[in-house]
């Protein structure tokens, strides 16, 4: 099993980052570990943590249409450049975290997506540069309301609620190319979303790049790297879930926000 780098708080209200044990306590680690963090002497047991969102980003930078079939479900053609977007960092849950359905929207879906963590500051960096500022990866769920995406000119009300960034549980710093990307809703044993994450429009080293000639990248911060097709609405009581192989999974429920 890969390494499995994890972000905590401990019942004393203490953040922390670390490495999680197959007996499920946490090496403690002096800093992030794309900070050049160490292993401490301290070691959390399984009952005095709670695992926060693996990381805490300046920024997540979403691509939106990077599967083929995705883009054809929406009924566009695949973009010439990758589509950029923000999500907030305000939007971040853990795995387990609730997702708020807003009285805003009627229709709420999940979007299963690969997570890049940066873990060197990246500026104008050629693809094959930009691979070594990939720190590792995790999991996302680029929650949309739907319908306010269609409404609006822009995404970001659409993409931006609290809750709607469920990322996590943890990172792993090696990931097969061909490594399978699913989506499951409540009990179901047949995913709604399948797909291998090699099959994006644009590779990760080269959105990596691409953002890096519009923006800085800073150690910690996100990329979400799209979704593929099977995206639908989800209902308040639904808990979803999106593995990825070689990564693990991550669950989240739908709330009311009243």
């Amino acid at each position: 099993m890969a390494q499995r780098y994890v972000r905590v708080k401990t019942t004393q209200g203490h953040i922390h980052y670390g490495l999680l044990q197959l007996s499920h306590s946490v090496q403690v680690f002096d800093a992030p570990p794309w900070l050049q963090g160490q292993p401490t002497d301290l070691e959390l047991q399984p009952d005095t943590y709670q695992i926060l969102a693996p990381c805490s980003p300046s920024k997540i930078v979403a691509v939106g249409k990077n599967y083929v079939d995705h883009a054809a479900e929406m009924g566009t053609p695949v973009p010439e450049e990758p589509l950029l977007f923000f999500k907030p960092p305000s939007a971040i849950i853990p795995a387990g975290g609730a997702i708020r359905y807003p009285q805003q929207s009627e229709r709420v879906d999940y979007e299963g997506e690969l997570a890049l963590v940066i873990g060197q500051l990246c500026s104008s960096c050629t693809p094959e540069q930009a691979h070594g500022k990939i720190w590792g990866y995790t999991i996302a769920n680029d929650v949309t309301a739907r319908d306010l995406q269609k409404r609006d000119n822009q995404w970001a009300r659409a993409k931006g609620f609290d809750t709607f960034c469920p990322l996590g549980p943890w990172i792993v710093r090696e990931l097969s190319p061909a490594a399978q990307l699913q989506t499951f809703v409540n009990d179901s044993d047949r995913p709604v979303q399948s797909s291998e994450i090699d099959r994006m429009v644009f590779s990760p080293d080269f959105l990596v790049s691409y953002i890096s000639q519009i923006m800085t990248l800073i150690p910690g911060d996100v990329i979400l790297t799209g979704t593929p097709q099977g995206v639908g609405p989800l209902q308040i009581g639904d808990r979803v879930r999106i593995e990825i192989e070689g990564i693990g999974s991550l669950e989240n429920t739908v709330v009311s926000s009243q």
